[in-house]
């Protein structure tokens, strides 16, 4: 975005990082903001890689709220059981893009994904049983195409 305005008063805006509070089910998070700010100290202009921010701010504060594990809890355990991104997401769940997704708090993990990675925290021997019944599993046939 070059030289972006106020769109009530017209007066040019400056790139700038404010203080922005998030609140979720009483518990709050301030972050550094990064956005388009003019005179006007509660409002801006955001472009997409702002959002991510206060996005990944409110999923982190989310997390804490409701007891799920937080970005780096995840990174740390899936660490720990030497396992890629992909290969968590296909052993334990989310597919194969999802811990790249919850590593870097663009994606809230779900409870069931939570407790699991706490489980295999705990007993990383456990990890074997996933594996086992995903051997088990037999590959799905692609799905056929309609033609139009």
């Amino acid at each position: 975005m070059t030289n972006p305005v106020d769109p009530e008063t017209g007066a040019p805006l400056r790139r700038d990082v404010r203080p922005l509070t998030l609140a979720y089910k009483g518990q709050s998070i301030t972050v550094d903001m990064p956005g388009w700010y003019g005179d006007k100290p509660d409002e801006g202009i955001f472009e997409a890689e702002d959002m991510k921010v206060s996005d990944r701010a409110l999923n982190r504060l989310k997390a804490r709220t409701e007891g799920l594990l937080e970005p780096e809890e995840i990174r740390r355990i899936r660490k720990k059981l030497s396992l890629t991104q992909e290969a968590a997401g296909e052993l334990i769940g989310g597919g194969p893009r999802a811990f790249q997704k919850y590593e870097t708090g663009d994606l809230l993990p779900s409870r069931a994904i939570s407790s699991a990675l706490v489980l295999l925290d705990h007993d990383p021997k456990a990890l074997t049983v996933l594996e086992a019944r995903q051997a088990k599993t037999p590959a799905r046939p692609p799905v056929p195409t309609p033609h139009l």
